[in-house]
């Protein structure tokens, strides 16, 4: 007690963060909240956690819970201030307790091994061996016995014979060590990437060009949506850089990026185009196989190679990595709106003729060349269903899981039929006549789903887990073994007196070591 009152309060702060005590109180409120983090999904619309809430605590209190939740930092949990001080005082228990307790482990991994005394081998607990020979003969085979398990013996001699020692692995004393600093690498990692990195998305459409990426946000006013449209349209005339933005808009580059946090806003730095999106499905089937965005990074106006090539193809698993950034292929979707400047692509094949490539848009039309036919496009469903009572035509999805374009075909003005033309559906592109019109795609009526993330922090983290690898397998796998034999001359026989020590699985080491001196000094006779 005495000694408690005369601690300074740095020796009370200094016992506090080198207690285990205190380490598994901070880990626990850490997995407890990341229980609470993974439930509620973070940055997601206000009403989508509402549902989520109502169903595990009653519809009744939703709102409430979702507010005190909100004010807590719950919603987007891991950038809030009190998480980040979690992780920040695990770091320091973690770099405390390994400081503390360093000086000692330090001490017995540098200390020498030295022969022991009479007294000192019989604490240490001892096996005997007596055997016919020379003392000289037995010290040579019960050398090369431990040579063969790794150990270099030193030698001493004595009055009444030798003294063998030797140890290795001290240094695997240090295992702990290396994961304490692993997962100190890991969280370092892990809070460059909250401050620094930028986790969201951009659903980008065919055609368009962005230089931004965006985060899920709260609720905004209609003020707070008109200045958010306006600092994009500001940040997409500059490729993404903030200090043009602001001069743009007049204000200080700081406060911009104040604004652009508030909004979910992240500069790429440079631009991205999508330049065609497509997606195949399995035969009769609206299940996706695979989807494909062809992308396009520009600078200052001029498409970027990469690999050599200025269009990247990518699909899922197969993202685009440029300068820190990643974009991933995660969703597809149809452009509010139908798309402005779409484009149907047909690929048209007269009787006698060879195939063309052909464009046209919204009631447009195009000829089928050689002939004196022509298309114009009536109407277009992005999924085409008959009923199977009336045989009416409908849209059942909105999505391009079945697209159609409806096509009136005209010859010298005068309408000759028309019908449905389906682009997962060879049989309905072939004409009367024999031409064939296939519906490519309809182009800029789709917009891929992107997942853009920024980790600088990433490396540190994989840094840190290559560390932790080892780290664990020195602290499980390996151990700091020591080991003596003092070989005794004594009458007509010699006597061997083995000691060992090891800080993990003594009794397998000691085992090990009698059998390999047993099988070495029986063929040493």
């Amino acid at each position: 007690m005495e000694e408690n009152k005369n601690q300074t309060l740095i020796d009370k702060i200094w016992n506090l963060f080198s207690s285990v005590t205190f380490a598994v109180v901070i880990f626990t409120l850490i997995a407890l909240t990341s229980i609470i983090g993974t439930i509620i999904e973070q940055n997601a619309a206000s009403e989508k956690n509402i549902k989520l809430i109502g169903k595990l605590f009653g519809d009744s209190i939703a709102p409430a819970l979702h507010n005190a939740f909100e004010v807590m930092g719950f919603m987007d949990m891991y950038h809030s201030w009190w998480f980040v001080s979690l992780l920040m005082l695990f770091v320091a228990n973690l770099t405390v307790c390994s400081i503390d307790r360093l000086p000692r482990i330090w001490k017995l991994v540098k200390e020498p091994v030295k022969p022991l005394t009479d007294e000192q081998l019989k604490n240490l607990g001892k096996k005997e061996i007596v055997l016919k020979g020379t003392p000289e003969k037995i010290k040579e085979a019960a050398g090369a016995a431990i040579k063969k398990a790794g150990f270099r013996p030193l030698e001493t001699k004595e009055a009444d014979g030798y003294q063998l020692y030797s140890e290795k692995g001290n240094y695997t004393r240090l295992g702990v060590y290396i994961t304490h600093f692993s997962i100190i690498l890991v969280l370092i990692g892990a809070i460059i990437g909250i401050f620094f990195g930028f986790k969201g998305s951009l659903n980008l459409p065919e055609g368009k060009t962005y230089s931004v990426a965006f985060a899920q946000t709260g609720h905004l006013t209609p003020t707070q949506e008109s200045e958010m449209e306006m600092i994009i349209a500001a940040l997409q005339s500059v490729e993404g850089s903030t200090l043009k933005a602001s001069q743009k808009l007049g204000m200080e580059e700081q406060s911009l990026k104040l604004k652009m946090k508030r909004y979910g806003i992240w500069p790429l730095g440079f631009s991205i185009r999508c330049n065609d999106f497509n997606v195949d499905f399995y035969s009769n089937s609206d299940m996706p196989k695979t989807y494909k965005s062809w992308l396009t990074i520009t600078e200052n106006g001029t498409p970027v190679k990469i690999d050599g090539k200025e269009i990247q193809e990518i699909e899922v698993n197969t993202p685009l990595k440029y300068k820190g950034v990643t974009f991933y292929q995660s969703s597809y979707g149809l452009v509010p709106g139908g798309g402005g400047n779409s484009k149907f692509r047909f690929r048209v094949t007269p009787k006698d003729g060879k195939t063309e490539e052909i464009e046209s848009g919204f009631e447009g039309s195009f000829s089928v060349p050689g002939t004196n036919l022509t298309g114009k496009i009536e109407d277009f469903s992005p999924a085409l269903g008959f009923d199977q009572s009336t045989g009416k035509p409908f849209t059942y999805a909105e999505q391009m899981n079945n697209p159609a374009v409806l096509v009136s075909f005209y010859e010298n003005n005068k309408k000759k039929y028309n019908g449905w033309v389906l682009k997962r559906y060879p049989e309905t592109w072939k004409l009367p006549e024999g031409h064939v019109v296939e519906f490519v795609d309809l182009w800029g009526i789709q917009y891929t789903g992107l997942q853009v993330r920024n980790d600088p922090g990433v490396w540190v983290v994989y840094i840190g887990f290559i560390v932790m690898s080892i780290g664990l397998y020195i602290a499980f796998f390996m151990s700091h073994k020591k080991i003596w034999l003092r070989v005794i001359e004594e009458k007509n026989n010699t006597r061997i007196i083995v000691a060992m020590t090891a800080n993990k699985n003594r009794e397998a080491f000691q085992r090990k070591i009698i059998t390999l001196m047993s099988k070495s000094i029986e063929g040493g006779k």
